[in-house]
């Protein structure tokens, strides 16, 4: 079993910052691929950065050049650093973990956090 545990959410102004962190624990070391979504109260569910291996990164259009995604082996922690927020980033946030293929899609991730939530104001 693999336990995710994201923190970091909060409200901040358009144009701000924030950085969301993802603590894994349990059985990870086959889980290379690691990623976030997000979902907006009556929209579904967006997949918003992923990362293989510790290295290898894609973004969503909607926040590429914006959020970097990265990962701390020894800490067993992923990180969501989100820059520029808009109001539409408003949503909650979710870390999942899987063994690949390492996509967007939600489907292809086995473990999901509980999520944290961003809120953005104009």
């Amino acid at each position: 079993q693999v336990q995710l545990v994201e923190s970091g959410g909060g409200s901040v102004q358009a144009g701000g910052s924030l950085r969301l962190s993802c603590a894994a624990s349990g059985h990870i070391y086959n889980k290379k691929c690691m990623g976030w979504f997000r979902q907006a109260p009556g929209k579904e569910r967006e997949g918003v950065a992923r990362i293989w291996s510790g290295a290898s990164t894609y973004y969503a259009d909607s926040v590429n050049g914006r959020f970097t995604i990265s990962q701390d082996n020894a800490k067993n922690t992923v990180y969501l650093q989100m820059n520029s927020l808009k109001p539409e980033d408003t949503a909650m946030y979710y870390c999942a973990a899987g063994s690949g293929p390492c996509t967007l899609s939600g489907g292809m991730y086995t473990y999901w956090g509980q999520g944290t939530q961003v809120t953005v104001s104009s």
